[in-house]
């Protein structure tokens, strides 16, 4: 019988024909790291947040890969990491319903049993670095997108937005820059080995790669295309009314977020009449500016109407409205001006089991918590741009969508020159979730180049720039309002024409070399086990 496994081991892998030992740890060595990989993860976003917590997470999990001593070990132990990782990072989740949190931790999660399957898989073979990030970025592809339009907050890209790796957004996008990351990673545990001769020549290609992911990154960072001047540029007013608080009821009782906004709109306007602040071009208002329907509701109507036509100004109000079909709703950017709305743009990627409800029919009997959702909010099909009567448009973005980049690349694509983010997070004030949600909107403005003017219920509001840095920020849970210069442009960066397709390259490249390894694996030992077979029978076969 064989020595009972102890706390480190060695075991034979075999790799083309050739024989050599691997250290590895029992499965209670092994998962405490795992634990700890998902720590780090989570470490990456606030309220901790830095580029160096997302590089030690990434090398912890390969370094659990690499050390697991099976299959199941290293699949049950990157679900460990998942669900650490996400306990930690969502546990905002948990202001709507503990319900929601855990569901959503343990779904998540099993992305990462995916990933341990997979990277478990090519650990051995040649090229293992490049494959296991491709595979990473395989994973989050389809976590981005899938079930329900996916679920992309904590992507590996997100979390190195101060690094030098942000030189490569308005090239690749966010999602290609995950796979820059795990190499780095991956390649920092391979060139660590028992044979110094090896470990050397390994630490040097490691340096080596390291250093030109990293140097060409930071050569990305300096990348400031130029703007049209003769665009010139657009002073813009905001208001961000401030909200009662947190939880589902957050926006209070019907109409109060309306008052607020209408107040702290009126506080505006004085300050603009007094010669305090510039005369704007519009006014922003939030995603939820109005909580009820002013198409239906006329008290909702007359306010926003009056507070228009005070000011003599467009304003960019978001509203809920009920339709089109029975028992639907939507979530509409309203181009209002003081003769009445003039434009629409309808929230695309929804929030699901938050805006909508899969399997409606089904889920809402078994499941009364549910019915908070309300009417089943109807998804839009237009790009998010907004004419705006004075020679070009107006681009817009709701809320969860800053977490999908082909809503805003198809925004500036269809001519938006400005871009404003509409958000309400009232339901999440004191939580992560806001400080999480800028941090991705600071990605998208990076992939960008553009300002991103970010205009919230309750905080946080501010301006972003194009690099992605923080201008202006208001504070959370007060009335705030201003006027902001923003850049008229038609820059489209390389990512928008094109580059955003690099992480579809990835992904594919990586899923068919991990599904052409296994249909050569099988045809090799099915030629095995037929050449044995004939062996035993004593002689060969015709050709």
């Amino acid at each position: 019988m064989s020595e009972p496994p102890t706390r480190l081991h060695a075991v034979t892998a075999t790799t083309t024909g050739a024989t050599s030992t691997r250290p590895f740890l029992a499965w209670w060595a092994l998962f405490p790291l795992a634990a700890l990989a998902g720590v780090a993860l989570s470490a990456a976003f606030p309220p901790v947040g830095g580029w160096g917590w997302t590089l030690a997470g990434v090398v912890a999990v390969a370094a659990v890969v690499r050390l697991a001593p099976g299959l199941w070990a290293c699949v049950s132990a990157l679900t460990i990491t998942g669900l650490v990782l996400n306990a930690l990072a969502i546990s905002w989740q948990a202001v709507i319903s503990v319900e929601s949190y855990v569901g959503l931790t343990v779904i998540e999660a099993l992305y990462f049993s995916a990933l341990g399957a997979a990277l478990y898989a090519v650990r051995a073979w040649a090229a293992a670095p490049v494959l296991q990030a491709g595979l990473w970025t395989a994973v989050e592809f389809v976590q981005a997108r899938w079930p329900f339009g996916g679920f992309a907050w904590t992507r590996l890209g997100y979390g190195v937005i101060d690094s030098p790796f942000e030189g490569y957004y308005p090239f690749i996008g966010a999602g290609a820059v995950g796979f820059l990351v795990a190499l780095v990673a991956h390649l920092i545990v391979w060139s660590v080995g028992r044979n110094r001769r090896r470990t050397l020549r390994r630490v040097l290609a490691a340096l080596v790669v390291a250093a030109l992911v990293l140097g060409i990154g930071a050569l990305g960072t300096t990348y400031r295309p130029d703007r049209d001047a003769s665009l010139g540029t657009v002073d813009v007013g905001y208001v961000q009314g401030g909200a009662p608080g947190g939880g589902v009821y957050g926006l209070g009782t019907p109409r109060t977020i309306t008052y607020n906004h209408i107040r702290e709109n009126a506080r505006l306007l004085a300050r603009i009449r007094s010669g305090e602040l510039p005369q704007p071009a519009f006014i922003v208002w939030p995603e939820n500016s109005t909580d009820m329907d002013p198409f239906r509701d006329s008290e909702t109507r007359r306010l926003v109407d009056d507070a228009v036509r005070a000011g003599g100004l467009p304003v960019m109000v978001g509203s809920p409205v009920v339709g089109p079909g029975v028992d639907e709703r939507q979530t509409l950017a309203l181009w209002w001006t003081p003769d009445g709305p003039s434009g629409t743009y309808a929230k695309r990627d929804l929030v699901p089991f938050g805006e909508w409800i899969p399997f409606r029919s089904l889920l809402l009997p078994l499941i009364p918590l549910l019915r908070y959702v309300g009417e089943q909010t109807v998804p839009g099909t237009t790009p998010g741009v907004l004419e705006t009567g004075m020679g070009y448009r107006a681009g817009v973005a709701i809320c969860f969508e800053v977490a999908f980049p082909e809503t805003l690349y198809e925004a500036v694509d269809a001519g938006a020159q400005t871009m404003a983010i509409q958000s309400s997070n009232a339901m999440f004030q004191h939580t992560p979730q806001i400080e999480q949600q800028f941090l991705i909107t600071r990605v998208r403005a990076a992939e960008l180049r553009r300002e991103l003017l970010v205009v919230t219920t309750s905080g946080v509001s501010g301006l972003i720039g194009p690099d992605g840095g923080t201008l202006q920020r208001l504070p959370e849970s007060v009335g705030a309002s201003g006027v902001v210069t923003l850049h008229r442009s038609t820059l489209r960066t390389p990512v928008v024409l094109g580059g955003r397709f690099a992480e579809h390259a990835i992904a594919l490249a990586a899923a068919l070399c991990l599904l052409g390894g296994f249909i050569a694996a099988r045809r090799g030992r099915h030629a095995e086990q037929w050449t044995t077979t004939t062996e035993r029978r004593g002689g060969a076969t015709d050709g």
